[in-house]
């Protein structure tokens, strides 16, 4: 049974622990600026198909890293808000230093 979180101060520790793995992180992080990019895209082009890869973007690195190589299951399965937003937080978390990329 997965663990119910009453906030997200409490589930980021618990997300951090499943993304010990420096090359899942990298591939979340690899992932979530190619989202931005092609968000950016999107918006600069009017090519809104563009918008049809983001999860696949977003998702598909985040996923190869958790089953490759950090070996667990993604917490966007139990925890799908809370994951998304773990996922930013942890993006700026790497862009601004206080994580190692």
């Amino acid at each position: 049974m997965p663990t119910a979180f009453a906030r997200f101060r409490d589930f980021y520790p618990f997300y951090l622990g499943e993304h010990r793995n420096r090359t899942c992180r990298r591939l979340h992080v690899i992932g979530s600026t190619l989202v931005l990019l092609v968000l950016v895209v999107a918006v600069l082009t009017r090519h809104w198909w563009w918008l049809l890869a983001l999860p696949l973007i977003g998702y598909g690195f985040a996923w190869i890293g958790h089953f490759f190589f950090e070996k667990n299951r993604p917490a966007t399965f139990t925890h799908p808000f809370y994951s998304l937003l773990g996922d930013w937080v942890l993006w700026w978390q790497v862009v601004s230093g206080r994580i190692r990329f």
